[in-house]
Order: C-alpha cells, then structure tokens, then sequence
C-alpha cells in the first residue's frame, strides 16, 4: 500500500491506521520489545491511538493480547527473540515482528523469519506495510485440538 487517497505517500500516512490494520482496538494489552532509537515513532504512535492506551514493555509481568517485536539482523538469534516474546501473550494472541524493510539497515531476510517461526512454535500468517521503513510480519501459535 503505497499511496494514500490524497495521492501522496508518506510515513505518516502509511503508519496512520495501522493499528487498526494489524488488528488491534480499543482495550487491548499489547506489549512492545525490542524498541530502540530507530523504531518508528509514527508507527508507535498510530498504535498507541488505536488501543487508546500505552503499549507496556517487558516488566509488565501480566497477559497481553498482542507482542510487537522490533527486530534487527543484528539483535542477535530470532528464534530466541520470538520464544521469549511467547512469554506473556495470551493464548490466541499474536505477535507482530516488525523488521527492516529490504534494503534498510538491520533488515532481516523473510527466509529467517520462515525458517524461525516454527522452531519458536509459531505459523506465520500474514504480512502488512505498516510504515516507510518497517514491514510487518503476523505469527501465531498453531491452534491445539480442545
């Protein structure tokens, strides 16, 4: 999605409503990891809008509904990330990994993500432009038989 109604394409326009796109609303418990000086203030923002309150971090020590995870190539093995970003997410819950986009600093090859999503117990199922520099990536935990 790279043009608004207005024709123009800016990292404002692309992060306004994201929230809404990943699927968050009103009320619900998302924690962020892995912020840094780099992540997308816009993006967080637009988020923090949407659930109309503030994400909380990893001291949060209760469920959340949703992780969202800012990950670089650089931060270190993503399969270690993903398990301890499990640590708190509710059942049903998901995780949004928000990497660099191709190109970008940092940027993480789909591959890995492909190849660590089920070692960490997950599925990835959907993708989703969610700002100029950041793509995202939707993982969740298979559903088990009751």
């Amino acid at each position: 999605m790279s043009s608004t109604a207005g024709g123009g394409s800016t990292q404002t326009d692309t992060a306004s409503g994201a929230g809404a796109r990943l699927g968050l609303g009103a009320g619900m418990v998302v924690q962020e990891l892995g912020w840094d000086n780099d992540t997308d203030d816009d993006l967080r923002v637009s988020i923090e809008d949407t659930i109309d309150a503030d994400m909380v971090d990893g001291d949060y020590g209760n469920v959340v509904d949703a992780v969202l995870l800012w990950w670089r190539a650089e931060d270190g093995d993503l399969v270690d990330g993903l398990v301890d970003a499990l640590t708190d997410l509710v059942g049903g819950g998901s995780i949004w990994l928000l990497t660099p986009k191709v190109g970008r600093p940092g940027s993480v090859d789909p591959s890995d993500v492909a190849e660590a999503a089920p070692i960490a117990g997950l599925s990835q199922t959907t993708t989703a432009t969610v700002s100029k520099d950041w793509s995202a990536t939707r993982l969740v935990a298979p559903k088990t038989p009751v």
